[in-house]
């Protein structure tokens, strides 16, 4: 199936009337619509973000907020309500309607106001901030007012976040230094109390409990001999009554004793015990003995012999040796559970340690933080670090920003072509007259031999058609539009006329005589 231009070309300019009067009347309402909009000025302030002012590698702010993160913070706080509301109050927003509910004096503020950035590039961009109002005055003094809200929420905001940076560095290097006090004292309360059983000193006691137990072997060894000597001089002096044998010693009974001795010792040999000459030498032996001994006692005038002395030194070092012997096992015994203590106090003591090393390095680490942080709140409160500033104010702008009434005509005329067009389509639904050779091929179901156009006759009176109805109302409704428009917005048709205030009243009155 072809397209037949020229059909729906003449289609068209047949009912080119009815085109034109509905263009035409969506074209006039639009303009009438645009005229009747108030006139919105809106003046609009420029703000720079510009990057901080002393470089990153000398020393940085702790704000590491992006400028897109700050201008957003600070938009969601001028837009709350508290402060829309104040704005309104300050400024009189609403003064003409005094009894206007709050939330819609909301809806309107939070409309006018646009902060707007470009993108940015790095941290450096423009802002755009803007206010609508009726009065070009008052949209440049609240643009102005809002920017400056966002310089004061800007350095508020930064001050804020880096003396809050400061403050929990302070409390922290604070708390740490308690910290490390704490385990300080007790790793030193732990080696006061195991000062015996500290890994330190290991090596040393290993060393003297081996020299403390070659030292009681020593001792064992000089108690064993010492205790032979007693016993053999006891031994001696029991059965010689006498510590030595030298003839040069001997008292004249020692030596006839010594003789009967040697003289009891060979008869013992040869005669029999029931012999009266035993008997006799064994009574000599015994008187003799006593007769030494008291000849021993007699000499030595009333002080200690030899024997009791030498018992007394001997005793003496016997009891000297055992203490030192029982010194020996005690410390022995105290070094051998030190040395079993001493891997346990090692872990724990490791333990200690390795927390205060932990702390201490934590401490250093927040130590240099909170420089740090001190260097990035001196940038902020000095106003060395990034930082938004105007560089061009409000001023009360010329010309409106809205409506724009061009774009408003423009899409009444779109729209009187669309509604125009669709009336065309559906009135092309509805005709169902045959009048074309296609038409007809579809009609009948057969192709004929040919086809004879429409051969007009003469013209004809005919009544109202379609087109005229169209061009009739379009004049109805347009003209009257026209004449309020011009007579609300351009000048009182009564002056355009030429008539006088009474004459233009007086004239209605005489219409209707």
């Amino acid at each position: 199936m072809t397209l037949d231009l020229r059909f729906y070309l003449s289609l068209i300019l047949r009912r080119l009337p009815i085109i034109l009067a509905i263009t035409i009347t969506a074209t006039v309402a639009g303009v009438l619509y645009a005229i009747s909009l108030p006139p919105i000025y809106r003046a609009e302030s420029r703000l720079l973000i510009e990057n901080a002012q002393i470089p990153d590698e000398l020393a940085a702010s702790t704000v590491r907020s992006t400028a897109d993160e700050i201008l957003l913070s600070i938009q969601q706080r001028i837009l709350t309500r508290e402060n829309l509301l104040t704005l309104a109050d300050r400024h009189g927003l609403f003064a003409d309607v005094p009894g206007m509910a709050q939330n819609v004096q909301l809806e309107q503020v939070g409309s006018r106001i646009a902060i707007y950035m470009p993108t940015t590039q790095g941290n450096t961009g423009v802002v755009h901030v803007s206010f609508a109002a009726g009065d070009p005055e008052l949209s440049a003094v609240v643009t102005n007012d809002i920017a400056e809200q966002i310089l004061q929420w800007n350095t508020e905001l930064r001050t804020r976040a880096s003396g809050s940076t400061l403050d929990f560095f302070d409390q922290e290097v604070r708390r740490l230094t308690d910290e490390l006090s704490q385990q300080n004292a007790k790793i030193l309360e732990f080696e006061q109390a195991n000062r015996d059983a500290l890994p330190e000193s290991l090596e040393y006691r290993r060393t003297r409990q081996a020299s403390q137990q070659e030292r009681l072997l020593q001792v064992n060894r000089e108690l064993a001999s010492l205790r032979d000597r007693r016993d053999r001089l006891t031994e001696l002096y029991d059965r010689t009554g006498r510590l030595v044998t030298s003839d040069t010693d001997r008292t004249p009974e020692q030596e006839r004793l010594e003789q009967a001795r040697q003289e009891l010792a060979s008869a013992l040999v040869v005669l029999a015990p029931s012999n009266p000459r035993l008997k006799a030498l064994q009574t000599e032996v015994a008187a003799l003995e006593e007769r030494v001994k008291a000849q021993l006692g007699a000499s030595g005038g009333g002080q200690l012999s030899a024997f009791e002395v030498q018992m007394l030194d001997i005793d003496g070092q016997i009891t000297f040796l055992a203490e030192q012997k029982r010194l020996l096992e005690e410390d022995l015994v105290k070094l051998e559970a030190s040395i079993e203590a001493t891997p346990g106090n090692s872990i724990r003591l490791a333990e200690l340690q390795s927390n205060y090393e932990t702390l201490r390095v934590q401490y250093e680490a927040a130590v240099g933080s909170l420089s740090e942080a001190r260097m990035g709140d001196r940038i902020e409160v000095t106003d060395r670090g990034q930082r938004i500033s105007v560089i061009e104010k409000a001023v009360p702008p010329p010309f409106r920003a809205e409506p724009n009434r061009k774009r408003i005509t423009i899409a009444a005329l779109g729209a009187g072509v669309i509604l125009s067009a669709a009336l065309l389509v559906l009135l092309e639904i509805l005709n169902q007259t045959v009048r074309r050779p296609t038409e007809v091929i579809k009609t009948l179901g057969v192709a004929p031999f040919g086809t004879v156009g429409y051969l007009p006759g003469p013209p004809q009176r005919s009544g109202l058609t379609l087109n005229r109805v169209a061009v009739l109302l379009a004049l109805l409704i347009n003209i009257p539009m026209i004449l309020l428009a011009v007579h609300l917005y351009v000048a009182p048709l009564g002056t355009l006329l030429g008539l006088t205030p009474d004459a233009a009243a007086e004239a209605p009155a005489s219409l209707t005589e």
